[in-house]
């Protein structure tokens, strides 16, 4: 009894249609694979230190003391709030700079910092500290906010 040609068949046999799947999950891991040295592939950078930020009359306040990763120059936190993330470097002993944690590529929350760089941990868009894009696929710069900082106390301005 002669066989239905398998490439004109509607059902292809059991036979080939595993190995099409095996064709397919061996092809289809490969092109996965290869994404990873992309520079939208997801980031491999260390985690910023979390430290909890409180809303104070339309302000969010930030105590940093000698535990603080922030007490040091250059020193960088993901600052959590009620009202969203924020993201905080120290670049000069008198001076701090606070930035919107959300990525302007996607939304993604940035949480990576290597290099004294921020990195959006989704697709590896890279920002200096003052929030301007080194790598894309970001679009835009980050929001920057006012930030003050007197007696152990932060203030960001949002």
């Amino acid at each position: 009894m002669n066989q239905p040609d398998e490439t004109t068949s509607a059902r292809p046999s059991r036979r080939t249609f595993c190995a099409r799947a095996v064709t397919l999950a061996i092809c289809g891991g490969a092109m996965l694979d290869a994404c990873g040295g992309s520079p939208t592939s997801p980031s491999n950078a260390p985690a910023l230190p979390i430290v909890s930020g409180t809303r104070v009359s339309g302000a969010i306040t930030v105590a940093i003391d000698t535990s603080s990763p922030l007490f040091a120059t250059g020193g960088a936190a993901l600052v959590q709030t009620s009202i969203g993330d924020f993201l905080v470097s120290r670049p000069t002993q008198s001076s701090f700079i606070a930035l919107t944690a959300t990525c302007t590529h996607q939304a993604c929350t940035i949480t990576g910092f290597a290099n004294q760089d921020f990195v959006c941990p989704c697709h590896g868009s890279t920002y200096d500290t003052s929030g301007r894009v080194l790598s894309g696929p970001a679009p835009a710069p980050l929001q920057m906010y006012p930030a003050q900082f007197a007696s152990g106390i932060l203030t960001i301005s949002a």
